[in-house]
């Protein structure tokens, strides 16, 4: 079980009662998908085996880490495609539409302040965010666009042989945490199926997945269709 409490904060806010979350942790490793407990910025404070497991392949990075802020991840780190897949679409651009709607609600918050000051460092990041992320929004709608709760993303989850799995996204504010703008969300992932023929014409996800980085941003493609808007 992984556990941090705050993140990088000259003060950090109060936390839960320790014990409370000491038995949640215990609750959290019982779970057999990948399950993690977030702060209102991302920040992790509390992630499972099963969560440990998916990102096992990640490599190092000084501010991207998975168990440091699942946000910073998502956004920047360069290994985040072995197993985010379809991630431009399906994880870049909901991330970024939740990190909208939170640091229009929380702007004093110094780690998400930190976030959007690396977004506006790097130009397709910031063409994204500020471009194709509206009009991404006006297409799905402004709820689907903020709320990740209920919604299907596409990982390449461990021991799937690089195969690409649908997984859903619950998330859930337990009582105790809610005051504090903590959410817990499981990435409930289906039983593995058969492996499946491979196609000679289609480019295996596993090794699209594995191509080297176009840089931090990794936003071409909505870069593109921000500018045929």
């Amino acid at each position: 079980m992984t556990a941090r409490a705050g993140g990088r904060r000259p003060q950090p806010r109060p936390g839960p009662d320790e014990d409370y979350l000491r038995d949640y942790a215990a609750l959290l490793e019982g779970v057999p998908f990948p399950s993690v407990l977030l702060d209102r910025s991302w920040d992790v404070v509390l992630a499972n085996e099963a969560f440990t497991e998916l990102f096992r392949a990640v490599g190092p990075h000084p501010t991207a880490m998975p168990h440091d802020n699942l946000l910073r991840f998502v956004l920047f780190h360069p290994d985040a495609g072995l197993v985010l897949a379809d991630r431009e679409v399906r994880w870049c651009l909901p991330a970024l539409a939740r990190f909208a709607f939170l640091v229009e609600r929380f702007a004093d918050d110094p780690v998400l302040q930190a976030v959007r000051r690396e977004i506006a460092e790097d130009p397709l990041m910031e063409a994204a965010y500020r471009q194709g992320l509206p009009h991404w929004v006006h297409t799905v709608g402004e709820r689907a666009a903020r709320e990740h709760d209920g919604s299907v993303r596409p990982l390449l989850g461990p021991g799937a042989a690089g195969t690409v799995r649908e997984c859903r996204l619950v998330v859930e504010a337990p009582t105790a945490f809610s005051e504090l703008g903590y959410e817990r969300m499981t990435l409930v992932l289906p039983e593995p199926g058969p492996e499946p023929e491979p196609d000679p014409v289609r480019e295996p996800a596993a090794v699209a997945a594995r191509r080297p980085p176009r840089g931090r941003g990794h936003l071409s493609l909505v870069h593109s269709a921000a500018s045929d808007d």
